[in-house]
């Protein structure tokens, strides 16, 4: 049985890429607040030395460490950072995602895109998979690896069929890839948010005050997902309260899945359409 502490990732090594903005810096501050040294992982320098300051004045450990995770061989100079700093790594956090504001009818998009947002939100997955997951398994202590997918990977979204594509593909790499490294007791899972309030995706300072009056109406539970709220999935998939789990997807999205398209109005009653939200 484990014991109930604040030191859940104590002795643990993180990479999270993108790890110093939304999401990502969530993350790297949270892990590190339960014990884990963290290597941020950021192509923008300010933001990753940032937030390993932040960190280190929270009295946890941490290394920046500027990396484009689309390229190669900067993907291999962050795992060695990594290793050379810590001696190992125990989990990865594949955060990096983005639609580019590739926002149009599939028709009128081009292959260049298509490339674009498969290295951002794909291809850069395998990369630091094929960069890192190795040395975990010669290591043999097992360890974690998390995969930022979406819910947009589970139900059709207009003007971003390419995106919620790659997304979905994710979704089936994280089942795969925890067939593979099972034996060697490194999970495999993914995260799926919607609606969440982190560098790329609106918040509600940003919306106008009649959307905020019904943000209660769009998400079940009530109001719009953080980047704490991601954050702390990723404590619970990274330690061993999870030991038992892997090749799945938490939907982080307010009960927005499982509302399946049903809007709940001022009343409490629900339909298929928000037409009585006004």
């Amino acid at each position: 049985m484990l014991t109930p502490t604040a030191s859940l990732l104590t002795e643990k090594v993180a990479i999270v890429t993108g790890g110093g903005g939304g999401i990502g810096k969530s993350i790297s501050q949270t892990y590190a607040a339960y014990g884990a040294k963290v290597v941020v992982a950021e192509i923008e320098r300010d933001r990753a030395d940032e937030t390993v300051r932040e960190i280190r004045d929270a009295g946890g450990e941490a290394l920046s460490v500027v990396t484009d995770v689309r390229v190669r061989e900067q993907v291999a100079a962050m795992a060695d950072a990594a290793f050379d700093s810590y001696g190992r790594v125990d989990i990865l956090v594949n955060n990096v995602g983005d639609y580019l504001q590739i926002s149009k009818p599939f028709l009128e998009s081009t292959e260049d895109e298509w490339q674009q947002l498969y290295d951002v939100n794909l291809r850069h997955i395998f990369l630091c998979c094929q960069a890192v997951v190795p040395r975990m398994v010669e290591a043999g202590r097992g360890g974690s690896v998390i995969n930022f997918s979406t819910i947009e990977a589970f139900r059709g979204i207009p003007h971003l069929a390419a995106y919620s594509a790659f997304k979905g593909a994710i979704t089936q790499f994280t089942k795969s890839f925890a067939l593979d490294m099972g034996p060697h007791h490194i999970r495999v899972n993914a995260i799926a948010p919607e609606k969440t309030q982190s560098v790329q995706m609106w918040s509600e300072d940003s919306i106008s005050d009649e959307q905020r009056r019904l943000i209660p109406y769009w998400v079940p539970i009530g109001r719009l997902g953080t980047a704490d709220d991601m954050a702390g999935i990723a404590v619970f998939l990274a330690s061993d309260m999870s030991q038992y789990v892997t090749g799945t997807t938490v939907h982080a999205d307010g009960g927005c899945l499982a509302a399946g398209g049903l809007y709940r109005d001022k009343t409490g009653r629900w339909g298929s359409t928000p037409a009585g939200l006004a």
